[in-house]
């Protein structure tokens, strides 16, 4: 039986992350299909599990990263998908929907949503110059103004910075470097930041001015609060991280109409162009945007530019996933 369920045929209750359910497009969706979205929402890829696991909420969908979809499908929280029930799934990117996480064991497990990188964000007015490495988290000259994202890929950060290059296959002499290299910053960070929300609060009250973030959301949102000053992104010469948010479908939901109901919609013009609005982050369906985005906006959500997809270290799940949860738990725990 389920680990968690919606209570009504009519009802779709998403585990989701902030801005992928906005009212401004989603009321579009319940319009059109008679299925009432209520969203709750996560701070890192580590609460969806933890969320389903305890059997506190009641999902229907929930909306990983490409990294933790494995986890879901091998913990036995989601179900297969027929993506012929997708309306434009089709259309999708076939670099993101064809990826071994998303197939595997010859079924489909997830439909992508959205996808992004993950780069710097900083105080142009509090640097001389513009920053290109990841050394600038690591600068005892920034020490209180700097952030940076409550999760694992943490490590990730640290592990480019220091050279390796096997991410995600990390040895355990690499993963206490990175654990001890951690521990030495928490003296220099402001706070962990749990959600965009957070670090654009972080930003605008001038209490950080450098933080990993994900690309175009925490900058759009910090500048259109016209505080009197400016934040930019730039990307690190050690590269920046690739992200792709999925939907998976959660195994026995009674709502599985309302749910492929809600994968086609934000596989349509409405759905893709709304979450991009929303966010800032770059659809997964090119034509599904042909006639919601002008030429710059296409050109700003990375739309048809393959290349700068395979520029990116992908996220993936780290071989001993574990391992790399009990180092981030080590570096939080220190004082």
């Amino acid at each position: 039986m389920s680990q968690a369920f919606a209570a009504s045929a009519a009802e779709l209750n998403i585990l989701t992350w902030e801005g992928y359910t906005a009212e401004k497009f989603i009321s579009k969706f319940e319009a059109g299909s008679g299925c009432k979205v209520t969203a709750s929402y996560v701070g890192s890829n580590d609460d969806f599990a933890a969320k389903l696991a305890a059997g506190g909420g009641v999902y229907d969908i929930i909306t990983p990263s490409l990294d933790t979809v494995p986890m879901m499908r091998l913990a036995g929280f989601v179900q297969p998908i027929d993506p012929s029930k997708v309306e434009g799934h089709d259309s999708i990117y076939p670099e993101f929907s064809k990826s071994g996480d998303v197939v595997a064991d010859n079924a489909t497990w997830a439909v992508p949503l959205i996808w992004g990188s993950v780069s710097l964000i900083y105080r142009p007015d509090k640097f001389t110059g513009t920053p290109d490495s990841i050394g600038v988290l690591f600068d005892p000259a920034n020490k209180g103004k700097i952030s940076m994202w409550d999760d694992k890929s943490a490590i990730y950060w640290t592990a480019r910075y220091l050279g390796y290059t096997n991410v995600f296959d990390l040895t355990d002499e690499q993963l206490e470097a990175i654990k001890a290299k951690l521990i030495e910053q928490k003296p220099l960070v402001r706070k962990y930041w749990a959600s965009a929300g957070e670090l654009t609060e972080l930003m605008a009250n001038q209490e950080v001015f450098v933080s990993n973030a994900w690309t175009g959301l925490s900058s759009k949102d910090v500048n259109n609060l016209k505080k009197g000053f400016h934040v930019a992104e730039f990307t690190p010469k050690e590269k920046a991280e690739g992200w792709m948010d999925s939907m998976m479908l959660v195994k026995d939901t009674p709502n599985e109409d309302c749910a492929y109901k809600f994968m086609s919609f934000m596989q349509s013009a409405d759905g893709q162009c709304g979450i991009a609005e929303s966010t800032g982050y770059f659809p997964v369906n090119p034509k599904a945007v042909t006639g919601c985005m002008d030429d710059q906006m296409k050109t700003d959500r990375q739309v048809g530019n393959v290349e700068f997809v395979k520029s990116l270290v992908m996220w993936q799940q780290p071989k001993r996933l574990d391992k790399y949860l009990e180092v981030w738990n080590a570096v939080k725990a220190a004082p």
